[in-house]
């Protein structure tokens, strides 16, 4: 018989029995723990989309509301004068053009979560258009919300000018939309109701109201046929490829209306008013495209309220005066607090710039869905590896067809509504800057909305030309896009912004109930939530890790071909969609580069992006993939030695793209300018580089590059300068000089041997900067694409509230205080050396 088993002290099982139970409590605790952080995380989500919903995201129109989705209901905003006979064909607005007859326009206010208050100061037509827009959340299918238009005639203007409004209403996918019929067979004496549905939507109820204002009257015979009607509606099915092109289909309507109308009744002896001519039959009912069409005489105001089921209340004309009052308070409260506009700019003319700035930046942002086209026909010209490869290679995209692609959809902010009404890769890490600081939510919405766009290689295309009204836009030559083609990766910005706000966190997160209960800062709820911020950094690493490999594989420029002598055999780099006169992959497109094209080219500016990235890939990994920081601070460590290895010119005193000669021989082509400052721009360059003197020097010489007006694309010297195309061969970009002037704050407040140089220079060109872009937008109205470097007046594309728009960022930097005295740089040897 065995023994008995030894007893256990009963100390030792009560140690047992409290371990046992603490693992079960931190085990429950965790568990639950992970269960509101999923309950949060999904909670959060689903407020985020329901705020994001709705909105003006139809920048290439002067004011049109769709919802971020596919297949949806969309409006669009027309107007025109109906004097003469001609007019209507000439003054008809809706799509945004320049040089229009427009003393400028957009949005003086505008917050994308809440709504904002849009003027439209129309010359031609002698009147200023607003629109405001609000949106009001509740139910299950994104809220629902309101605009009101107004339209008051400017000084100088007869009373009696008559005004066509007409409010293009589409409804796309499955669901029906119908007009309900009017009080007269004619049209309708009182509000127009439009009911529809959908299965993303729901049900839902579209009211354009009566509002105010005078409807013309007339004693003309024709009356007995037209009617006094204040409003017409006519209901037509049209094929959905056709249903964008609302201007088209407007006049054809028209056309058929007036056609039949004149054949009948028209006296050339005795004619009726235009107004009452150009008046399409009215013919409400069901349908996928609705025209909405009214007259005013003078001054007139009138609201469109949309009504979601699912939320239970219909709006009223008395709500969307309110939230339009509380949009408005809100929008300055948290404008002044976030762009706290510093000296000397704290006048409220400076306010009111940057508000205005801000505002058509925000306003900008546009939901597009379509096509693309691609060539992936990956012809072997496209290697480009082969000298006359330019020639070869426009052989091959001549030669090779391109396929559409998709339907892809993207979330972003668009350049310049008239212009460039689309999405652009290197613009949208500029654009996303300033937004941050207000949302920082919507920015990595945006961000994870392109990274959606990307291939399984790693590739995002340059240019977003989705569906065929974003392609009527765009000359059919520059449509194909490349999979081989690169685009400077901005959108890292972005990424470094997030993952440092993530850093700086406390973690803490309130207990989920109370939390809800208190509502979330949807602007900034990833970054309140750390747990929420982490998951959607680990979603979106593996995609920019995709995104920098990518880059090293197909933009690698070739080291061991020609011996070159680099610290690093792998970090050297070289745009590919080089021609004889562009290089537009590089994003700017016309700024010298050496001559002819080399396959053994080297480009010092793609060396720098790429070391940001590796910059910024390695902050990311140290929270999310420590293993992985050592990957990316060897490629930077090769890459900041070899930046200086091939593209430093000690003689020229700045960086320059490299090439190589008739002998084989590793050469320096140098054009002093933006590319010259790439390092320093992309933050490689420490503040006690050896290089950083010369650097400095050449920005602050005023016959290199220092203007009154800002830093210029082009130095002055170089046989280049403004000469041909002349886009970046001369013209000062508000981009660059963004990053010049942050450069140079960072700079003046640390310890280094250029801080009072850097800080008098910051003064100094932040000064002009601001200047020269609010001169412009109080002579003109509009931002523009460029700053001419002799006079500072803004060209080439007007409303261009895109990276323009940085101003803001520049209006809330410190004004630091006084430097001791610098005498101003003339030339390189003013700056100290080492």
């Amino acid at each position: 018989m065995a023994p008995p088993p030894p007893r256990q002290p009963r100390q030792l099982n009560l140690v047992l029995t409290l371990f046992l139970l603490c693992f079960n409590v931190l085990f429950g605790q965790a568990a639950a723990a992970q269960e509101d952080e999923a309950i949060l995380n999904s909670e959060i989500a689903r407020l985020n989309n329901q705020s994001l919903l709705w909105g003006p995201y139809r920048p290439n129109l002067y004011f049109g509301v769709r919802p971020r989705m596919p297949k949806a209901l969309m409006t669009g905003l027309m107007w025109g004068k109906v004097e003469t006979y001609t007019d209507y064909q000439t003054s008809l607005r809706y799509t945004c053009e320049q040089n229009e007859g427009m003393k400028g326009y957009g949005w003086d206010e505008y917050d994308t979560r809440r709504g904002g208050v849009q003027s439209i100061h129309d010359t031609e037509n002698g009147i200023d258009i607003t629109t405001s827009f609000v949106k009001v959340p509740g139910g299950a299918t994104g809220g629902s919300w309101a605009a009101r238009v107004k339209g008051r005639l400017q000084e100088g203007v007869p009373s009696d000018r008559k005004t066509a409004v007409i409010l293009y209403v589409t409804q796309e996918g499955l669901g029906t939309l119908e007009a309900a019929k009017g009080d007269d067979e004619n049209g309708y004496e009182g509000d127009v109701t439009l009911n529809g549905n959908s299965a993303a939507l729901g049900d839902y109820k579209l009211v354009l109201t009566k509002g105010k204002g005078k409807h013309p009257k007339s004693d003309h015979k024709v009356t007995e046929v037209r009617g006094d009607a204040h409003t017409v509606v006519q209901s037509l099915t049209y094929q959905e490829e056709f249903l964008w092109q609302a201007k088209g289909i407007v006049f054809k309507q028209l056309k058929e209306s007036v056609d039949a109308f004149v054949d009948k009744y028209f006296d050339k002896e005795d004619p009726p008013p235009a107004w009452q001519v150009f008046q399409l039959e009215n013919r409400p009912g069901a349908g996928n495209v609705h025209i909405i069409q009214r007259v005013f005489e003078g001054d007139f105001e009138f609201d469109i309220l949309f009504s979601s089921a699912s939320a239970g209340k219909e709006l009223s004309s008395a709500d969307l005066t309110r939230e339009i009052q509380e949009a408005t308070e809100s929008f300055g409260e948290r404008f002044s607090s976030v762009f706290a506009i510093k000296a000397p700019f704290t006048a409220e003319k400076y306010e009111k710039f940057g508000r205005s700035m801000f505002s058509n930046l925000i306003g900008g942002i546009g939901y597009f869905f379509g096509e693309s086209v691609v060539d992936r026909s990956y012809a072997p010209e496209y290697e480009e590896d082969h000298e006359g490869f330019w020639e070869e290679a426009a052989a091959a995209r001549a030669r090779n067809k391109p396929t559409l692609e998709g339907p892809y959809e993207l979330f972003t902010s668009v350049p310049s509504r008239p212009f460039f009404p689309r999405g652009f890769l290197w613009d949208e890490g500029f654009h996303l800057i300033p937004i941050a600081d207000w949302d920082i939510d919507l920015a990595m919405e945006i961000v994870k909305s392109w990274y959606n766009l990307m291939d399984e290689d790693g590739w995002i295309a340059r240019e977003q030309i989705l569906g065929a009204e974003a392609r009527s836009k765009v000359p059919e030559e520059f449509q194909t896009q490349y999979p081989h083609y690169a685009n400077p990766p901005t959108l890292f910005f972005i990424v470094d912004t997030f993952v440092n706000r993530l850093r700086n966190a406390n973690g803490t997160m309130p207990a989920v109930k109370e939390h809800l209960s208190q509502g979330v800062s949807l602007s900034s709820a990833s970054i309140d939530n750390v747990e929420v911020g982490l998951e959607y950094l680990r979603r979106l690493y593996p995609l920019l890790r995709r995104q920098f490999y990518w880059f090293k594989k197909t933009q690698y420029g070739d080291i061991k071909s020609y011996d070159r002598d680099a610290y690093s055999s792998r970090e050297a780099y070289r745009w590919r969609g080089r021609t004889l006169t562009h290089c537009l992959t590089s994003g700017l497109d016309d700024y010298p580069r050496p001559q002819p094209p080399h396959p053994g080219e080297l480009h010092v500016d793609l060396m720098s992006w790429v070391g940001l990235m590796a910059k910024s890939l390695a902050n990311a990994a140290e929270v999310i993939a420590p293993e992985e920081v050592e990957d990316y601070t060897k490629v930077l460590d090769g890459i900041e030695h070899n930046l200086d290895d091939l593209h430093w010119s000690e003689k020229d005193g700045c960086y320059c793209d490299a090439t190589i000669d008739e002998f084989e021989e590793h050469q320096l082509v140098c054009h002093k300018g933006y590319i010259s400052l790439s390092p320093f721009l992309t933050g490689l360059l420490k503040p006690d580089s050896p290089k950083l003197g010369k650097i400095l020097a050449l920005i602050g010489d005023e016959e290199e590059l220092w203007s009154p007006y800002g830093i210029r694309s082009l130095s002055k010297k170089d046989e280049n300068y403004g000469t041909a195309e002349n886009y970046w061969r001369s013209p000062i970009w508000i981009n660059i000089n963004y990053l010049i002037i942050t450069q140079l704050h960072n700079l003046a407040t640390q310890e280094g041997p250029y801080q009072e140089t850097a800080r008098d220079m910051y003064q100094r060109l932040r000064k002009n900067v601001v200047e020269t872009i609010y001169n412009s937008w109080e002579e003109t109205g509009f931002a523009w694409e460029q700053y001419n470097p002799e006079t500072g007046k803004g060209q080439r594309t007007q409303h261009f509230t895109g990276w323009t728009s940085l101003v803001v960022k520049i209006l809330a930097m410190e004004d630091l205080p006084e430097a001791a005295p610098v005498a101003p740089v003339e030339s390189q040897n003013d700056i100290p050396k080492l």
